[in-house]
């Protein structure tokens, strides 16, 4: 095993790819020269060129819209966001064309487009800058979600993301690059849709993905003091679903929690607490509850950002409540 940072495995998958693949390129706003706004495609430039890692106007609609037209004729391109809350100028293009093409076109545009970048809260980047978006991607039929929480998870979902035929959407915490963790030295993919158990437990089940499975780990080490056995689910991508490691992680617990890093209205967040209540209603001792961002824009100030956010004592608390 190598120790990589998260963003050593996004630069180690996207060099492999692109070392076997002369059609996938990578094109965003200071990705070349700059290295990448967060060193995602440090050294990339040098290795590949001009013509394959692609520095552009700050324009997220006109190089996303490049990037769809590029793939509808074979090329693989990979269209980094400095961060998600800019995929907002692109949406139109994310949405009513690569999401549909394939679609419209009756299979004749398949659509190999990786759109990714930082996602979520940083630290003290206030309200148009820390979003967490992945729900508003997830409603969108013919979009792919991807989500990873380790440096392990980053690197075989962005390499099974490059190879697949459909539109990804790859969101990255902006405050999980600098984390650590254990890549196998050897290559290896994740399958999309293949969630993960990253803590076994008997007492409650709590789902989540990305930033947000940081907070369920720091509850269940605070509750295991306390004689409580938390299951953690991490979904690592929301669409494709891994609907099955829910379900039975939850007829063994018999209780859930959802934790998010997004807010609560209209949250990918229900849409699992209904499939629960639809699907394993029977098993349930307590109604599925949730733990989201406050419903309210993120402010500036560090205290206040730490209380909008879903924290460890948030979670542990509300497992308290539902054990009672």
């Amino acid at each position: 095993m190598a120790i990589l940072t998260y963003r050593e495995a996004l630069n180690r998958a996207m060099v492999e790819e692109m070392e076997k693949d002369p059609l996938i390129y990578l094109m965003g706003e200071e990705v070349g020269h700059y290295q990448g706004a967060y060193k995602v495609s440090q050294g990339m430039l040098d290795k590949f060129g001009e013509e394959r890692v692609i520095d552009t106007p700050i324009s997220e609609n006109g190089f996303a819209g490049i990037g769809v037209g590029s793939a509808m004729v074979g090329l693989r391109p990979i269209i980094e966001f400095m961060t998600w809350n800019f995929s907002l100028v692109a949406i139109d293009q994310i949405i009513n064309s690569a999401a549909k093409m394939n679609y419209m076109s009756g299979g004749q545009f398949p659509m190999p487009i990786v759109f990714r970048g930082a996602g979520g809260a940083g630290g003290r980047l206030a309200a148009q800058h820390s979003q967490a978006f992945e729900s508003w991607y997830a409603h969108c039929p013919g979009l792919k979600v991807v989500c990873p929480a380790t440096p392990k998870d980053a690197y075989g979902l962005l390499k099974s993301s490059i190879r697949d035929n459909n539109p990804t959407i790859f969101i990255e915490s902006e405050v999980l690059y600098g984390s650590k963790g254990e890549v196998p030295e050897q290559e290896y993919t994740i399958p999309l849709g293949l969630g993960e158990i990253k803590r076994k437990g008997t007492d409650i089940t709590l789902v989540t993905w990305s930033r947000a499975l940081s907070f369920a780990e720091e509850a269940a080490i605070i509750l295991e003091k306390e004689g409580i056995s938390v299951e953690i689910v991490d979904l690592r991508s929301l669409r494709p679903l891994d609907e099955n490691l829910i379900y039975e992680s939850v007829k063994k617990t018999n209780r859930a929690v959802v934790v998010e890093e997004g807010w609560p209205v209209a949250g990918f967040g229900a849409q699992i607490s209904h499939l629960i209540q639809k699907n394993v209603f029977s098993y349930l001792d307590h109604p599925v509850e949730r733990v989201t961002q406050m419903d309210v824009p993120m402010s500036y100030a560090a205290n206040l950002e730490r209380m909008s956010l879903p924290s460890a004592n948030r979670v542990a608390d509300t497992i308290r409540e539902m054990l009672r």
